[in-house]
């Protein structure tokens, strides 16, 4: 049983449903706060949430919690927009992953760039938490649509290398962003990049194989996929899809729909 798993079954009790969901209404109540209070009070109020590395090792520990609920955007519509959309987000990463995991994914960013400030002073901008929701969700999630203005349909793959794009332009104006953007980024890539680099190894596996395959110039009736469990080939369905499994071994569509009982 992955880790992960051993985990979620001891402390998944403990996980807190709709997290995401609680931390954009908070950062809404922060927002009124704001705009209620005058451009002083707003602004020692704000100092009062942030996370300030000297304040918190004065004892004010609040501050390791509180720096999330700041709004990354203080004009109302904007931040009602972002506010919504970051609960859809949320509510469709619970639907993947589970509550557990999901608070496991925000507690790794808190921890990550907690850490960060308080021992190189780098930034801890809510707005990296926002980013790292809206890439798990865009890899969970690539061809799910939002309307831009409500009227242009853009497929969250293409929003979140968009945000990405964005992020590394900052980054290239101003190189001293470049490990706070990447602490900032630190749950996203452990959460999905051993699965990137395994994929990307078996697509290398299966082109090196592939290449072997057309350079031998085998007689007619060669094939080159085949199924591990029923041992059909190309030639014997042209529709069939083969994967390769963990094993090395390959699998066809057939096969591995009834595995999953898809």
């Amino acid at each position: 049983m992955p880790l992960i798993s051993k985990l979620e079954s001891k402390f998944g009790r403990f996980a807190i449903p709709n997290l995401v969901k609680i931390i954009a209404g908070f950062q809404l109540l922060v927002l009124f706060m704001v705009m209620v209070m005058s451009p002083e009070g707003a602004t020692a109020y704000l100092q009062f949430l942030e996370l300030n590395p000297t304040r918190v090792l004065h004892g004010e520990v609040w501050r390791l919690v509180t720096h999330v609920f700041i709004p990354g955007n203080f004009k109302l519509i904007w931040a009602v927009i972002g506010a919504m959309f970051m609960m859809w987000i949320g509510s469709g990463l619970e639907a993947a992953w589970g509550a557990f995991r999901v608070n496991l994914y925000i507690i790794g960013w808190m921890v990550a760039v907690t850490l960060g400030a308080l021992l190189f002073h780098w930034p801890a901008s809510g707005m990296f938490l926002f980013q790292t929701l809206l890439f798990a969700f865009a890899t969970l999630y690539p061809n799910e649509e939002i309307y831009i203005y409500f009227i242009l349909p853009i497929k969250m793959k293409w929003v979140a290398a968009l945000t990405a794009g964005m992020t590394a332009f900052l980054v290239v104006s101003e190189p001293s962003l470049l490990f706070p953007v990447l602490v900032g980024h630190l749950n996203f890539f452990v959460a999905f990049g051993p699965a990137f680099l395994s994929e990307r190894a078996r697509m290398a596996q299966v082109a090196s194989r592939r290449g072997k395959f057309e350079s031998a110039q085998l007689p007619q009736g060669s094939f080159f996929h085949q199924c591990s469990v029923c041992k059909k080939t190309e030639l014997d369905d042209s529709h069939l899809e083969f994967r390769v499994l963990d094993s090395g071994d390959e699998i066809c569509s057939v096969c591995r729909a009834k595995r999953t009982g898809g």
